[in-house]
């Protein structure tokens, strides 16, 4: 899979993540709910700011982690998303072309500031995402270049990309070119509300555009309205070609029409940030997935990348994570 000028290249909310401690009774004080990502106007996000504890800030978006870690483990990468010309978006910026993702999409000149995501963190490691989608908002099919995307030998589009109108016409424009080019595209289900939300669109995306499908156990039985994971596995056998499902403490399993990989979470020492798990899992599954590595070993190091986004505060890695695909594929 070495031909195409990227590995992967991404399309989604280019976000700024900030990161606090919380306990349970200021979410419950708040109305927030928690271990869910609910969108929130620009009034809603300075009042939340506002009563945050001190916190950190670091670049985040879903799509915009997974192919960071790609990056950082030795993959060729890009990324579709929108940001304003200020600070944040600066900052960004500078932040995914500084791990090697290339990112030329032009910068939104007026208007809405960049993206940011507030973040609270209980004690038991949740995180709880109240999330104001700014200049996201204005990413569309016009930010989408025919070329880069032919050029990937995946495109990878995250749910939560159908919040946003424009950005949802941009997300099509990139399934179609790809597929006329013979590439695969992948889509993460990104959270069990978002699913909710958009239920049906996804199915019929799912059935006829997606070839890789990742989603976490609660949002695929929320995908089909069952309470049984089992369930779950069966009907999305044959719904696409792989799904590759995460189970948090329970390892993953990865399905290919008849073929089954149940693989085991990787040990942790302490679990004390779950943000950006998911994003981690799916940079370590496509990495190894776009190196022809088979589907266990795709499912391996994206359960390694997943335990090394846990043992820290925040969505990118801290490792060095191109020894851990060595280990991965020894």
């Amino acid at each position: 899979m070495a031909n195409s000028k990227y590995d992967v290249t991404a399309i989604g909310n280019a976000i700024v993540d900030v990161l606090a401690h919380a306990e349970d009774k200021f979410l419950n004080d708040q109305k927030l709910t928690k271990g869910a990502m609910s969108l929130i106007d620009t009034a809603t996000a300075n009042r939340l700011y506002g009563l945050m504890n001190a916190g950190v800030e670091a670049s985040g978006g879903s799509a915009a982690n997974t192919v960071a870690g790609l990056a950082g483990l030795g993959g060729k990468a890009a990324f579709i998303g929108k940001v304003a010309g200020d600070q944040l978006g600066k900052a960004f910026s500078h932040d995914i072309r500084a791990v090697g993702v290339d990112f030329d999409t032009p910068t939104l000149a007026s208007g809405v500031p960049t993206a940011r995501c507030l973040i609270f963190v209980t004690p038991d490691a949740q995180r709880t995402m109240q999330t104001f989608l700014g200049a996201c908002v204005d990413l569309g099919p016009e930010d989408v270049k025919e070329s880069k995307i032919a050029n990937s030998e995946v495109v990878y589009l995250e749910g939560y990309l159908f919040d946003p109108p424009r950005a949802k016409e941009a997300f099509f424009k990139a399934a179609k070119i790809a597929k006329q080019a013979g590439k695969k595209v992948s889509l993460s289900l990104s959270d069990p509300f978002c699913v909710g939300r958009y239920r049906a669109e996804f199915l019929d995306l799912i059935a006829n555009h997606i070839d890789i499908l990742f989603a976490n156990e609660e949002e695929i039985k929320s995908l089909y309205q069952v309470t049984d994971f089992d369930q779950a596995l069966q009907k999305v056998r044959g719904h696409c070609e792989v799904a590759a499902l995460t189970r948090s403490e329970k390892g993953s399993v990865v399905v290919k029409g008849d073929e089954v990989h149940v693989i085991d979470a990787e040990k942790v020492a302490k679990v004390v940030d779950t943000t950006g798990a998911g994003d981690a899992y799916a940079a370590g599954f496509l990495y190894a997935y776009t190196q022809g590595k088979g589907l266990r070993a795709a499912g391996k190091l994206g359960g390694m990348m997943a335990a090394e986004i846990i043992s820290h505060y925040g969505a990118r890695a801290e490792s060095d994570l191109k020894q851990m695909a060595k280990k991965a594929f020894a």
